[in-house]
């Protein structure tokens, strides 16, 4: 993105005091939001001293993005949009081929969903406890562009996080600690934060609460229907699959709680596969894919060849299917390096050699 084409310093300034003082909802989830916050902030700075320019070009919605947000921003996603007009400085972004959204790729998609639910099954995880955090440490790129212009695909970072398991709401409900070129506050160790204290649940999914959940998967895709939240040019199955994407990316559940989400997921509308898939880690996989209309939006999983374990996720813009194009532009990519149970949150865990 860019600063070509801002609004007026004076409506840029009024508009983020609203979304400030705003009821927060948890329209989006707490791992989604910090980016935002830091652009929107920059976008007040700049608009503070601009001069007056042209109206905008039309604006499309940001689509979600795998950071986090503290309390005070937890309602400024919505603000952010995101033009398709190519590279920043120079460089054009990553792109990605379209799937093709053939029967036989669902078909193909659905298969591949039931083998990874049945390697999940045959894998152990240590019941997490109150008290204790889960660790996911992760290598990602996202947006690093200006308000309003292109994707500018951010240098390769590190991020970790320590989310609480707490049984009990909290308004805090993990930390955020990010390092390297393009992080956010990089070195920090930032509280995840609500206004209000938020329970253990689907915005909020600890071991527990995902043990309790149901492992038919009919009946826990309708749970998933009726609790995630859909935000504004979403559509409810895109938001579903997204929000199964979030529980893959930063949350430790049962086998049969996770082999239940993957079979939930096939039954999804517009799930395909994609033959070879490269993670944030260049690690190539098979990618789980679905292209949302509403949103212009598609996500990606990306899975193991061999093992099937996940590996991590890409977060494309669609291309207009009008002008004939197949590449889609990549904003957000990561990679899942390790994922394990902590006492405490901001320590790294003790790894054999130590």
């Amino acid at each position: 993105m860019n600063a070509d084409n801002l609004p007026r310093a004076g409506s840029a300034r009024s508009e983020a005091e609203e979304l400030l003082s705003a009821p927060a909802e948890w329209d989006l989830p707490p791992s989604r939001h910090l980016h935002f916050k830091d652009v929107l902030m920059q976008r007040i700075d700049r608009d503070s001293t601009a001069p007056t320019q042209a109206p905008p070009a039309p604006r499309r919605r940001f689509p979600r993005t795998a950071v986090v947000l503290p309390v005070a921003a937890t309602a400024l996603a919505g603000a952010l949009v995101v033009t398709l007009s190519g590279g920043g400085n120079g460089s054009a972004p990553a792109v990605g081929t379209r799937p093709a959204t053939t029967e036989a790729g669902a078909n193909s998609a659905s298969v591949t969903l039931d083998r990874i639910a049945a390697a999940s099954m045959a894998t152990t995880a240590t019941p997490v406890k109150d008290g204790q955090f889960v660790y996911v440490e992760s290598l990602i790129r996202s947006n690093a562009g200006t308000f309003e212009g292109p994707v500018r695909l951010g240098a390769r970072h590190t991020r970790e996080v320590w989310i609480s398991q707490a049984a009990d709401p909290v308004a805090t409900s993990g930390w955020l600690r990010e390092s390297g070129k393009d992080a956010v506050m990089p070195g920090q160790t930032i509280p995840i934060e609500s206004p209000t204290a938020v329970p253990a649940g689907i915005d909020r999914p600890t071991y527990q609460w995902l043990a309790s959940l149901p492992t038919d998967p009919g009946a826990l895709l309708e749970l998933l229907y009726a609790q995630t939240r859909v935000s504004d040019d979403e559509s409810k199955e895109q938001a579903v699959f997204n929000k199964i994407g979030d529980l893959l990316d930063e949350a430790i559940m049962p086998p049969a709680n996770a082999s239940a989400l993957y079979k939930a997921a096939a039954m999804i509308p517009g799930v395909t596969e994609i033959p070879d898939a490269v993670d944030a880690a260049g690690r190539h996989g098979i990618g789980i894919t679905r292209e949302d209309p509403a949103s212009a939006t598609r996500d990606e999983w990306i899975f193991d060849k061999q093992t099937l374990a996940y590996l991590g996720s890409r977060s494309y813009m669609a291309r207009e299917r009008t002008a004939g194009s197949k590449a889609d532009i990549l904003y957000g990519t990561n990679a899942v390096i390790r994922r394990t149970v902590v006492d405490q949150h901001g320590t790294k865990p003790v790894t054999s050699g130590n």
